[in-house]
């Protein structure tokens, strides 16, 4: 179940990985990279995100779990060791152990298979920033990991957010529309000034 509280990225491709014919139960991935990406557009206008490279430092990153799309059965956790996090120059690296438990097992085959192709992280930010000029929004810190999950029909980016981002960019475009109307009275104000002084000049001539 996707939590309102929670913001969710999806990024290709969680793999697996075989030792000969044989499976080790391994599946690697990235959660997310570092990356520019558009989240959505409205009115014309491409609303954009990026994650630091230093996002990740002093994350809550203690207890997460591997999940399919988000939720039922747990195949793996950092806590116990069967799970593995590790943030690199592309990004946030993930390995699972998926050979303990037959779910985990049955879970292997259908990303094996490509029934499951990408990887989708659960989290929430501590510290942002928006450049309006460019509609960028870009991740400074998050506060928590929760979940890396095998996503079999990951949300399109471009037209399907979170509600906990969707409430983000809601603020960041309000911010927009009224930066942009006091520009535009600002604007209309001189114009207003510069017509009354041209025609008290015209006046006097």
């Amino acid at each position: 179940m996707y939590r309102e509280n929670r913001e969710y990225r999806s990024f290709p491709m969680v793999e697996t990985r075989k030792e000969g014919n044989e499976p080790s139960f391994l599946v690697e991935g990235y959660a997310t990279n570092f990356n520019e990406y558009v989240l959505f557009e409205e009115d014309g206008i491409e609303y954009k995100e990026r994650i630091d490279e230093k996002a990740f430092e002093g994350c809550d990153m203690t207890d997460v779990i591997f999940l399919k799309d988000h939720e039922g059965t747990v195949f793996a956790r950092t806590k116990n060791g069967t799970l593995e996090l590790e943030v690199n120059e592309n990004g946030l690296f993930t390995r699972a152990d998926l050979s303990k438990t037959s779910a985990s097992r049955e879970m292997f085959e259908e990303i094996d298979t490509g029934m499951y192709s990408q990887m989708s992280f659960a989290f929430t930010v501590e510290d942002e920033e928006y450049n309006t000029k460019e509609h960028l929004r870009t991740i400074k810190k998050f506060k928590k990991i929760f979940d890396v999950s095998a996503v079999g029909f990951p949300a399109n980016p471009t037209t399907e957010i979170s509600v906990a981002t969707r409430s983000r960019f809601d603020g960041f475009i309000e911010q927009e529309k009224a930066e942009r109307l006091a520009r535009e009275q600002e604007i209309s104000l001189a114009r207003a000034k510069y017509n009354y002084m041209k025609e008290k000049r015209n006046g006097r001539d």
